[in-house]
């Protein structure tokens, strides 16, 4: 009875809209009712309306079915090969996204996101367009935090500018593969996949994608940053074990954690974090460390412990990550909301 009510309550505002139409009140309080109540799911993870949260909260406009399946059409991309060499490896281990999400399905969806991003790069190389087509808009971010707030207000979702100044090639990536596995668990079809993915490749962290994938580098650097703020013990420990962040941390600063299980506990971290900036992914990582920091502490060879994190706890990562948010310097965290694009 109660998943049902607070089903029905996000129905209610998803159909209905924000009231008196205003839209910035109305997303307030659609990501005040993701981290309170969270998106309704099954024990599965399954939920009718976590895609369309995710694509209202990305920005994500519609993409017609056709300009899905015309580049599909394409055939196969530039980067084909690398995408069938990632595909079959791709949550191999998780029942439940092999039950609901073909090879086939993945390959597609990957194969017309590369064929976006490399057209996407022709244009900007020759001064087709300048820059992306994609709309320009705000995020006004919110919390019931005063101070969560106020920063969140700066993390939101950005249009694709700062690619135009970027003639570095973007296009796929290993590890995309598995950054783009919870869409099309969470989606009713592989057009609403490839919508929210897409977006989120050109707006939200570029900066993982380009050749050089210095967005990723950018956030495992914070990773070490953060981790000396919150935890100066944690730190230095590992520090003194000649531990950083890129030893550990690069499979879950580049697939937003999408890499540990299990899969409902990764979609309830992204609904956080589509509601409240990607860019707290770095901060989720840092809460993972401090979560097991008893256990690193009490090894003589850390390195073993963190050879693959524990499985996720979402509601513990979020309420550690919304605890550490207020003790980042300013300049840190504007370093942090910028680190991907």
């Amino acid at each position: 009875m109660v998943m049902a009510a607070r089903a029905e309550n996000f129905d209610q505002l998803l159909r209905k809209g924000p009231t008196n139409g205003e839209l910035v009140s109305g997303l307030d309080e659609l990501r005040y009712k993701i981290l309170i109540d969270g998106i309704p799911s099954n024990s599965d993870g399954m939920s009718e309306l976590r895609i369309y949260i995710w694509l209202i909260l990305l920005n994500s406009p519609p993409v017609p079915t056709d300009v899905y399946l015309d580049l599909v059409r394409q055939g196969a991309s530039p980067a084909y090969s690398k995408i069938r060499n990632d595909t079959f490896r791709t949550l191999a281990t998780d029942p439940l996204f092999r039950r609901r999400v073909t090879e086939n399905s993945l390959t597609r969806v990957l194969n017309a996101t590369a064929w976006k991003l490399h057209d996407a790069h022709e244009a900007r190389v020759n001064g087709w367009l300048s820059p992306p087509t994609l709309s320009q808009h705000g995020d006004p971010g919110a919390s019931p935090d005063t101070t969560f707030h106020s920063r969140s207000s700066l993390a939101g979702t950005q249009d694709g500018s700062q690619l135009g100044d970027k003639t570095e090639y973007v296009g796929y990536v290993q590890g995309m593969n598995v950054l783009a596995a919870p869409f099309l668990y969470a989606a009713r079809s592989e057009a609403e996949a490839f919508a929210a993915f897409a977006k989120l490749l050109q707006s939200e962290c570029p900066g993982y994608i380009r050749g050089s994938m210095e967005g990723v580098h950018n956030g495992l650097k914070l990773v070490d940053e953060i981790l000396q703020t919150c935890d100066p013990k944690l730190y230095h420990y590992l520090y003194s074990k000649g531990l950083n962040a890129s030893i550990y941390a690069f499979p879950s600063v580049l697939t937003m954690c999408a890499c540990t299980p299990p899969l409902p506990e990764v979609l309830q971290l992204w609904d956080f974090l589509f509601a409240y900036g990607i860019h707290l992914n770095i901060v989720c990582i840092v809460a993972q460390l401090v979560l097991i920091r008893d256990q690193i502490l009490a090894a003589d060879s850390p390195n073993q412990v963190l050879r693959s994190f524990p499985s996720l706890q979402a509601s513990k990562i979020k309420a550690l990550t919304i605890s550490f948010v207020p003790r980042l310097p300013e300049e840190l965290y504007q370093r942090l909301v910028n680190h991907a694009k």
